[in-house]
């Protein structure tokens, strides 16, 4: 698909569009220290979850904390703690804001999918001066399936008035690419915190280091760095 073919881009957010996977992470390293648990087996862990709907996280907690912890307790707390994180502010990722702007210059219009909750992920994009950029988000709360299921990258598509098979999707997680995929949608992947050792899925997307990449990859870039 060259760039003249897409007409509508869906953009996963923590990991892809915001640095915040790091923060939800160092929040859970500082409440799993308070019930024993060790930096390393935290950090470990959290990495299993990138890409997880809030439902999917609490179940595998329930498996992973110490049996004397009460999940739903330790559940809170982290939330609270990552919540009064981003409320300090939420670091953007590399080249998102030139990708963005390459994107609209083009005339393509965009949309946020992602498997956080509504209200905190407008914030979280209003906090880190994305928002304008898109025409809507699709959140985890407003559809029937979350990622790895196609149903968000489907509803991001019909939200731009589209087929998934007309836009492109960026994502950074095994999980939402293989939703992408699925949907139909060109699938960039690029990788952020990852479980030790384990290589990417061969979906048919493209993996590439950066948003630059993509966006020189699509035709919105240029090949170097101004």
């Amino acid at each position: 698909m060259t760039l003249g073919a897409i007409r509508g881009a869906l953009f996963d957010m923590d990991g892809l569009l915001l640095d915040s996977e790091r923060q939800f992470m160092a929040a859970l390293v500082e409440v799993a220290a308070d019930v024993g648990v060790t930096q390393t087996a935290a950090e470990a862990f959290f990495a299993t979850l990138v890409g997880t709907s809030n439902t999917e996280t609490t179940a595998r907690l329930q498996a992973f904390l110490p049996p004397r912890v009460d999940v739903r307790t330790f559940d809170q707390d982290w939330r609270a703690l990552y919540r009064s994180q981003v409320a300090r502010g939420v670091p953007v990722k590399a080249h998102v804001i030139d990708l963005l702007q390459g994107l609209r210059s083009h005339g393509v219009p965009m949309c946020v999918v992602t498997s956080t909750v509504s209200e905190m992920a407008q914030h979280k994009l209003e906090t880190a001066g994305l928002r304008s950029f898109f025409e809507g988000v699709v959140a985890g709360d407003m559809v029937s399936a979350n990622k790895p299921d196609p149903a968000p990258y489907l509803a991001g598509a019909e939200l731009l008035g589209l087929q998934a098979e007309e836009c492109v999707a960026f994502e950074d997680s095994d999980v939402g690419t293989r939703a992408a995929t699925q949907a139909g949608c060109l699938t960039y992947q690029v990788p952020d915190l990852r479980p030790e050792g384990v290589a990417l899925p061969n979906l048919g997307q493209h993996a590439v280091g950066d948003l630059w990449q993509a966006g020189v990859h699509l035709g919105v870039l240029k090949a170097t760095l101004t």
